[in-house]
């Protein structure tokens, strides 16, 4: 490995090393805040936080941004370790760990290759979003893999022999197994106390999980920030509800669908609790210029359709139902499939006239939105409070209960 390609491969693993870590933080950050706005978080379409807050953000519960930077920190470690070979190759033979850094390096290219390639599809094919950071990762792992692979030149199947000759010398070298152990409990440890945040797949057929309890800081915070937001006025019917959580909703962004999985429970609780004091209002706000006429660049291609349908199935007691379908099907969704569901679920025959009639309610909707500066979807307004973005479900519980004490409805 020579000095220029070492150099190269740094530079490729500090840069997936510094997108990792900031995707790291702003995913702890997205869990721990409800009122974070990421600065990667452009658009709909540009959006950090919608891939970090997907089912593909994490596995098992811990963010793959974790494991993105365990492993970045895994290779720019070894890179660090390895002076580049001097001489010819049997000197090169002889200096040991620096000759086989670029197939260990390699080796563990290959395997990220394969997770970043699936990541990348499920990203702009699937959520049909950016991530920057993301993007950031794919590069230094695309850049890793070539390199390594020029550089290395030693066969891959003497490799196990190789790599226990490595350890054995790891362990008789103080610094390099100080480094080891605590990449390791770094390592652990991250994984270990980061926050879990529950994200589910929209599948009507999961059962949502269950919300983690705010800490007393969080709660208070939060509570702060409701009783010292200002409050806007919506005309929308409140039918003497104390509590009006209203949601500016599109059928096909990923974020809207993982927030009504994530949401469906604690509305019905409070619903069935307070039958009478909480109310739940959608409103229309389709990220598509033909019913919103903030918008210039289509994101959605099927938005319209999809709130037209369930409009249209309010009208027939088949709106959950509608609503399920089009929450789980929004990959490959279409104006023709949403109209043959309309057709299969609710029994709409005459779509396309349908359509034509409620398409000015849709953009009533939007206009709504757009006088209140919605810059995505979901944003939430909670008895006046607008929230942007996701709402994590325990701080959606902790907003309900917070304006019911406050009405008096509730007792602390």
């Amino acid at each position: 490995m020579t000095h220029r390609t070492r150099t190269w491969l740094l530079a490729f693993a500090l840069l997936g090393l510094v997108a990792s870590a900031s995707s790291t933080y702003i995913h702890y950050k997205i869990l721990r805040d409800p009122l974070y706005r990421p600065i990667c978080d452009v658009s709909q379409t540009l959006s950090c936080e919608s891939a970090y807050t997907s089912p593909y953000g994490t596995i098992r519960g811990v963010p793959v941004a974790v494991g993105g930077l365990i492993w970045f920190a895994l290779v720019t470690i070894l890179l660090l370790g390895a002076r580049p070979a001097s001489g010819n190759e049997a000197v090169a033979r002889r200096e040991g760990f620096a000759w086989n850094v670029p197939s260990y390096v390699f080796v563990l290219s290959t395997l990220a290759l394969g997770a970043v390639l699936f990541l990348a599809y499920a990203s702009f094919f699937v959520l049909k979003t950016v991530c920057v950071f993301c993007v950031l990762t794919y590069v230094a792992v695309i850049g890793l893999y070539v390199l390594s692979g020029q550089a290395s030149d030693a066969s891959l199947r003497s490799m196990p022999r190789r790599a226990l000759r490595d350890l054995r010398a790891l362990v008789t070298n103080l610094t390099a197994l100080v480094v080891a152990l605590l990449f390791v409990a770094g390592a652990v440890s991250s994984i270990a106390f980061f926050p879990r945040g529950a994200v589910l797949s929209p599948s009507p057929d999961s059962p949502a999980a269950p919300s983690s309890a705010l800490s007393s800081d969080q709660q208070g915070e939060f509570e702060r920030f409701l009783t010292s937001a200002p409050r806007v006025s919506l005309p929308v019917p409140t039918d003497g509800a104390k509590v009006v959580i209203v949601k500016f909703n599109d059928f096909q962004c990923p974020a809207c669908a993982d927030s009504y999985f994530r949401h469906r429970e604690i509305l019905a609780k409070y619903m069935a609790t307070y039958p009478r004091d909480v109310k739940f209002v959608l409103v229309d706000y389709p990220l598509q210029p033909e019913c919103n006429p903030s918008l210039t660049t289509p994101v959605h291609p099927a938005a319209c359709a999809a709130a037209v349908a369930v409009r249209l199935a309010r009208m027939t007691g088949k709106e959950v139902e509608m609503e399920e379908w089009l929450y789980s099907h929004q990959p490959g969704l279409t104006p023709e499939g949403v109209r043959q569901a309309a057709r299969d679920i609710a029994g709409i025959s005459s779509f396309d006239q349908e359509y034509q009639r409620l398409l000015p309610l849709v953009r009533q909707d939007a206009e709504l939105g757009a006088r209140l500066n919605i810059s995505g979807t979901p944003t939430f307004v909670i008895n006046g409070v607008k929230i942007d973005g996701a709402l994590r479900a325990e701080y959606l519980d902790a907003a309900i209960m917070h304006e019911l004490r406050r009405a008096g409805v509730a007792t602390p």
